[in-house]
């Protein structure tokens, strides 16, 4: 089912339908400020799983979290260094994604990697929307493990039909995707570049 979601904030019926299918550990998909999404409740049983097999995604490769801020970010995370934290400031809500050390005890089901957690903020209000209500959101692009992110609704619902209940509709997605950093030694290791240029973290690094 399609939810038509676009405005800031988005329409309330649009976010009760995607909570509603998230507290019964379904997937659901989401525009994002980077490319369309698959976005689970990662402390529901067996929703994780679900997004796995939609996505054809193995368990190895782990889900980041979005999340609806520095706050949430800290909820899931532990020993968060300074830089990180800097890092959250200056670019947040945005296209970053920082690796931190998990919160022991977390009980949320990210993949096997049970050490690190990705999370991000995202620049859009139909994430945000759904990160305040429900809380951090295990998440993945909208598109078959490896192949081309998908940038609307409509492709969204065509490619995962039943297994996706609901999509939100919030336009075309077409940006690029965040980049992805590791925050967990003692200085920052690039994993992906995206929109944010490794050479303006690397310089702000040493700016310090």
């Amino acid at each position: 089912m399609i939810v038509p979601a676009v405005g800031d904030p988005p329409p309330p019926t649009a976010v009760l339908q995607a909570v509603r299918a998230l507290a019964q550990g379904m997937p659901i998909g989401i525009p994002t400020d980077t490319v369309y999404g698959l976005a689970v409740d990662p402390f529901r049983p067996g929703a994780t799983d679900r997004i796995f097999a939609a996505k054809r995604r193995p368990r190895d490769v782990s889900l980041p979290l979005l999340v609806s801020g520095v706050d949430q970010a800290l909820s899931v995370s532990s020993s968060v260094p300074e830089l990180a934290l800097e890092l959250m400031a200056a670019y947040w809500p945005g296209p970053l994604t920082l690796v931190l050390p998990v919160r022991p005890g977390l009980g949320a089901d990210l993949g096997d990697d049970d050490l690190t957690v990705g999370v991000r903020s995202p620049d859009h209000a139909v994430p945000q929307a759904l990160c305040a209500a429900s809380g951090p959101l295990a998440t993945t692009s909208a598109n078959r493990h490896g192949e081309p992110p998908l940038s609307t609704a409509g492709e969204v619902a065509d490619a995962f039909g039943e297994a996706v209940p609901v999509v939100l509709d919030g336009g075309i997605c077409t940006g690029s995707p965040s980049t992805v950093v590791d925050c967990t030694g003692q200085e920052l290791k690039l994993l992906r570049e995206g929109r944010i240029p490794w050479a303006d973290l690397v310089a702000r690094t040493a700016a310090r």
